[in-house]
């Protein structure tokens, strides 16, 4: 809970809508220009824009009931069903739906962990996975927008995929065994 004691939930959240946003405002221009026009990435940006919007502290500080971190896994969840649904009808996609699919299935994993540890298990004691889980759900958030921007394989994602699909695929697994 080190980067919530220091800047706060709320400017936090703030930080990562606002760059999903920018991001979002990059992406309609890019589009503007007739770039990367028949692809995912606009749409993608969009969505990503809406869900973390929609799922902010600030908005849902002025909603009538606590949010639990189990609302923010369905959010996720919303939010991949999203681009999948974007992904059927445009089939046209980016490098940078892999990176937001997969940043967003880790952040519901590590949501559902910290809605068991306190809903489940009743922890109500700062213990180190707190940390591990915000620093890594903002660092995870923060390279989604950079994959929003840039829409590069800058982590090598998309590499490391295809060689794993071409291992599953040929018979190099069967010699394996």
């Amino acid at each position: 809970m080190f980067l919530t004691e220091l800047f706060g939930f709320f400017s936090l959240s703030a930080l990562v809508m606002w760059a999903f946003l920018m991001a979002f405002f990059f992406n309609i221009f890019v589009f503007s220009l007739d770039v990367k026009r028949n692809t995912t990435l606009m749409l993608s940006s969009f969505i990503m824009v809406v869900s973390y919007s929609s799922s902010d502290y600030f908005l849902t500080w002025l909603s009538i009931y606590s949010i639990t971190y189990l609302d923010w896994v369905i959010y996720d969840l919303v939010t991949i069903v999203a681009l999948f649904i974007g992904y059927y009808f445009i089939k046209n996609t980016t490098d940078s739906l892999l990176y937001l699919i997969s940043g967003l299935f880790i952040n519901l994993l590590l949501t559902l962990c910290m809605h068991i540890d306190m809903f489940v298990y009743g922890n109500q004691d700062p213990w180190i996975f707190w940390d591990i889980y915000t620093i890594a759900v903002f660092v995870i958030d923060l390279l989604m927008v950079v994959a929003l921007i840039v829409d590069r394989d800058f982590l090598g994602l998309h590499t490391l995929k295809n060689k794993l699909i071409s291992l599953f695929k040929t018979t190099e697994l069967h010699k394996i065994q």
